[in-house]
């Protein structure tokens, strides 16, 4: 299988800010390749570096066997971009914009004529093609914003966040949009979210992305066998680094660790009462339930107080947690 597209430690500063730090991953002809991350996390620089939006401060980037920089045109022709941001004339209809949005390409006459069919078809709107965009739900004018960036039949499409404010229906409409353009036509995808079940759902591999760095990439499978039998957060009053050491060493538990306190969620006590302060602590299991089971024994052993407990079953939300320390949507 061959390779549509090569990042080489791609960077992004804004000053002494760094917005991308090194990024760098392929993906294969006819992939979904997901990037997954929280708002800020570096998502939209990235996919604005791969399409020609934004130039690199440095690293390097090939589509096709085109470099992104030294050949944007012959890039240009391979891609196609769907941006958070909707690019639409909205007192046109859908059918003008996408005739706008062809001949851009240079697509005339009769070939034209058939594209704009054809991806009208693909997001479900062939029946309001004659009406103004303005009067589309958000949903509604996603989809044609999709169709636009479909039009000149592109190797490679760049969705970011393409069901950002959509209602399910539409949000329905895109999911099989996009599961049709790879499995029909094997369009290359590199889909952008922060929602993890989009992902899930739809991509091959995945790339979690956080504070402009890739943090993990591989399949969904492999990266939740990371985490083997999960992970239990609990909170415990009274608990130091000795009871760490024992609570380590319980049956079915591979590792425990000390979390520290978020600077906005300190629990509230009496300063003069330090011995009820509470620790979080981390456990990562080789089985859950086994796990668990032990660590109820252990708090009943040393007479501890639960102030909290939270099993992380494996899954992607519990991998981002567990390599970033954060919610995917904090």
């Amino acid at each position: 299988m061959s390779t549509i597209l090569e990042a080489n430690q791609l960077v992004k500063k804004y000053g002494e800010f760094q917005a991308v730090k090194g990024v760098s991953f392929s993906m294969d002809e006819g992939e979904v390749f997901g990037l997954l991350g929280p708002n800020g996390a570096g998502k939209t620089t990235l996919i604005s570096m791969l399409t020609g939006v934004l130039q690199p401060t440095s690293g390097e980037a090939r589509i096709g066997g085109f470099d992104i920089t030294r050949e944007p045109l012959q890039v240009k022709r391979l891609i196609g971009l769907v941006p958070q941001d909707l690019a639409l004339y909205p007192t046109l209809s859908a059918r003008a914009n996408l005739n706008f949005f062809g001949s851009i390409y240079g697509l005339r006459g009769a070939s034209l004529a058939e594209r704009v069919d054809d991806v009208l078809q693909i997001v479900a709107l062939s029946d309001r093609q004659n009406d103004a965009v303005e009067k589309f739900s958000g949903g509604m004018k996603r989809r044609v914003n999709i169709a636009a960036g479909l039009v000149h039949q592109p190797r490679l499409l760049f969705l970011d966040e393409p069901t950002v404010g959509v209602d399910p229906q539409s949000r329905n409409h895109i999911f099989e949009s996009v599961q049709k353009l790879n499995r029909e036509r094997g369009t290359s995808i590199v889909y952008t979210s922060h929602y993890m079940e989009e992902v899930e759902l739809l991509c091959n591999r995945v790339a979690i992305v956080d504070q402009g760095q890739i943090i993990a990439l591989d399949t969904i499978k492999n990266l939740v066998a990371m985490l083997g039998g999960g992970v239990i957060h609990v909170g415990l009053r009274q608990f130091d680094s000795a009871l760490l050491v024992k609570l380590s060493q319980q049956p079915a538990v591979q590792s425990a660790e000390i979390l520290p306190a978020p600077m906005e969620s300190k629990p509230d006590v009496d300063a003069e009462a330090p011995e009820s302060a509470i620790s979080l602590i981390k456990i990562e299991a080789l089985h859950s339930q086994e796990a668990l089971v032990n660590l109820i024994q252990f708090i009943n052993d040393y007479d501890l107080a639960i102030a909290s407990l939270e099993i992380l079953e494996p899954n992607l939300e519990s991998v981002f947690l567990h390599l970033t320390g954060k919610k995917l949507r904090e």
